[in-house]
């Protein structure tokens, strides 16, 4: 059985799936209540026009929608106090929040950041993969193809080429960015769009 083969079709059909050291394996298999909580989440969402075109604020509703789904599911945003002690000197190792978190499962939202924001979400899988606090690192981004909807609807501008999408991420996850940490990251399609 292959990784993708692993996930409902439903799931297979609606995002982009990609995996590094074997996350969906370990996910389903160690993780099962939050691998379904994953599978529920992803399979209820609906990528809403009037969300697309809603004026940027903080937080998209996009992102915002996603990370309610996972709340009413027992996950947490997450801020871990880390350190290093060496020959009893402490060292402070700050990382950044979580924005989803249950039981050693960290899941990141980035619906339209700069793609920098990659850089800093595998550093802090690795960081706290390394130091045993996380065991799966789950990234929900887009695919690359949206940018047609975006572009149709005059939004083409506010989704630009270095904001966050699956091409920016997978060059970053292959290149080690994540360390030895399991990462799956799944890309939002078409197929999911509605026009509401």
């Amino acid at each position: 059985m292959t990784a993708l083969e692993l996930f409902p079709e439903d799931i297979r059909n609606k995002y982009e799936i990609y995996e590094w050291k074997h996350a969906s394996a370990a996910l389903k298999g160690d993780f099962p209540n939050e691998w379904e909580d994953i599978i529920k989440v992803l399979s209820g969402f609906r990528l809403r026009k009037s969300d697309i075109i809603a004026p940027g604020k903080n937080k998209s509703p996009i992102a915002s929608a996603l990370d309610q789904q996972f709340f009413t599911r027992g996950w947490e945003e997450k801020a871990f106090e880390t350190k290093v002690v060496v020959d009893q000197k402490e060292i402070e190792s700050p990382t950044h929040k979580i924005d989803c978190f249950k039981n050693r499962i960290a899941l990141e939202i980035e619906w339209n950041n700069k793609d920098p924001f990659y850089d800093r979400d595998l550093n802090n899988f690795r960081l706290l993969f390394d130091l045993r606090a996380i065991s799966v690192g789950v990234i929900i981004t887009r695919a690359d193809h949206l940018q047609k909807i975006f572009n149709n609807l005059g939004k083409g501008s506010s989704y630009g080429a270095s904001t966050t999408h699956m091409s920016k991420l997978l060059p970053k996850i292959n290149g080690g960015g994540g360390g030895g940490c399991p990462i799956l990251a799944f890309g939002i399609t078409d197929e999911i769009y509605i026009e509401d």
